[in-house]
């Protein structure tokens, strides 16, 4: 062999070798045999070990029940396989926290669904004991069908910065970007039971098994993303089509409805927030409408908003300005709302006026997760498709299906506020517009992804 095929040789079998010692290592976190390394915290369901298994057995009177690892793990890849009692629920804590300043030592934090009833929400994920759920899988329904009932299923979870996302038997289940919590331990719950729920139902996990060093994600895929992290864009949603509608810091890309620049009072930017200042509570009578100076046909737009108690806005979208109306520019309007507290929620038919809803014409049907507190950040969601068929969706929920130019859009038209408008939400196209209705509300993470 000559000097020069020699020294290629060498470099390949040298490159090869650094390759093989960055890959990925696993590391089993139980051992088949005991619970070395496990921890028992808040409820006294039974855990024990038998056949290189781990199964919790659910008791009556007790709150859920941790079987916690003792170490915390920041970024990480899990995997483990887990057989449930269909009667049961249950999920696989991430990233969670036990501390006695919170809520006297309650296990708090992310956590992996499993869910083997009808309403199949299996690797969505919640926030155990703070915010609820962050991703219901009423969002991906295509992996409602990946969990297997009376069936071994195999769970993947990648932690990996602020990005966390699962998967059901290789089928991609929830992607979540949030930055709330960024280490913690891992925990197998037993879920507490109630009323007429017996006692003595089994959930089993074995092959439970991680790795934290040389990490490599999987590859973007087609779910949807639910965005956490403020006025942020990421990896997926770029690849998706999304990009910000405002950019979070000026008001680049917006002006006032019917004016030429943006209203010099009435909003306020400030700590990646856009506010609509208190007034008198009337509608446009103080800042204005603002509006997008471009003008969109079928699109997805996200954005956040947080309400203060008793206030009123609105996103309005396929508004043209053309109609030169008192108030508020016309438009086809997602509701936002404090319906406890703003007497506009008992206007209208039927609800027809309340958070969500298709303003005046379409009462948004909400699931009680889908609510968040007053004063809480809540995610929107208006999907326009190009055969004019519209959703609203509210944290993570849709609550209002229609279609554009339909016999049934029509009637409603005709029964509303807006008849006498002709071809009311109707615009091929139209400016997206955030309404000033005189209360203080904030806007953030606004984005579009055209269709």
């Amino acid at each position: 062999m000559n000097i020069s095929k020699f020294l290629v040789v060498a470099m390949f079998c040298y490159s090869g070798g650094v390759a093989a010692q960055q890959k990925p290592a696993w590391k089993s976190l139980f051992n088949g045999k005991d619970l070395t390394g496990w921890e028992q915290l808040n409820g006294k369901a039974k855990y024990e070990v038998k056949n290189g298994e781990i199964i919790g057995t659910t008791v009556p009177k007790e709150p859920n029940s941790f079987l916690t690892t003792k170490e915390k793990y920041g970024d990480f890849i899990l995997e483990l396989e887990l057989l449930v009692d269909n009667s049961m629920n249950s999920g696989i804590q991430i990233r969670s926290e036990s501390t006695a300043d919170y809520q006297d030592g309650r296990v708090h934090g992310y956590q992996v669904e499993v869910d083997p009833s009808d309403r199949a929400w299996s690797g969505g994920i919640y926030d155990e004991a703070r915010r609820g759920w962050l991703y219901p899988l009423n969002i991906n329904p295509k992996a409602q069908a990946a969990f297997k009932k009376s069936e071994w299923n195999k769970y993947r979870i990648e932690c990996i910065g602020s990005s966390i996302r699962t998967w059901i038997n290789g089928v991609p289940a929830a992607n979540v970007v949030d930055a709330m919590t960024l280490k913690g331990f891992i925990a197998l719950q037993v879920h507490g039971i109630y009323g007429d729920q017996k006692p003595g139902t089994e959930i089993r996990w074995r092959n439970i098994r991680i790795q934290t060093t040389n990490l490599v994600p999987s590859k973007i895929d087609d779910i949807y993303v639910v965005n956490l992290v403020p006025n942020s864009v990421s990896a997926q949603e770029k690849a998706q089509g999304y990009g910000l509608l405002w950019d979070g810091k000026t008001s680049k890309g917006w002006i006032g409805a019917n004016k030429t620049k943006f209203p010099e009072t009435g909003w306020t930017i400030s700590n990646g927030e856009l506010n609509v200042q208190e007034s008198n509570g009337a509608e446009s009578t103080n800042g204005g409408d603002i509006v997008t100076e471009k003008q969109y046909k079928a699109f997805e737009l996200k954005f956040d908003f947080k309400l203060t108690e008793g206030a009123n806005s609105g996103i309005k979208y396929f508004v043209t300005l053309k109609e030169q109306s008192q108030g508020s520019a016309i438009g086809l309007e997602y509701q936002v709302l404090d319906d406890e507290k703003h007497p506009d929620a008992k206007l209208g038919r039927d609800g027809n006026r309340t958070l969500a809803s298709l303003y005046d014409l379409i009462t948004s049907k909400k699931d009680r997760n889908a609510i968040h507190k007053i004063g809480e950040w809540n995610q929107g969601l208006i999907r326009v498709y190009p055969d004019n068929r519209v959703e609203h969706w509210l944290n993570g929920f849709k609550v209002v299906t229609y279609t554009r130019g339909s016999a049934e859009f029509k009637a409603l038209v005709a029964a509303s506020k807006y008849k006498d408008w002709k071809d009311f939400g109707m615009a091929p196209e139209g400016h997206i517009l955030i309404q000033d209705h005189g209360n203080k509300v904030s806007y953030r993470s606004i984005k579009l992804k055209q269709l």
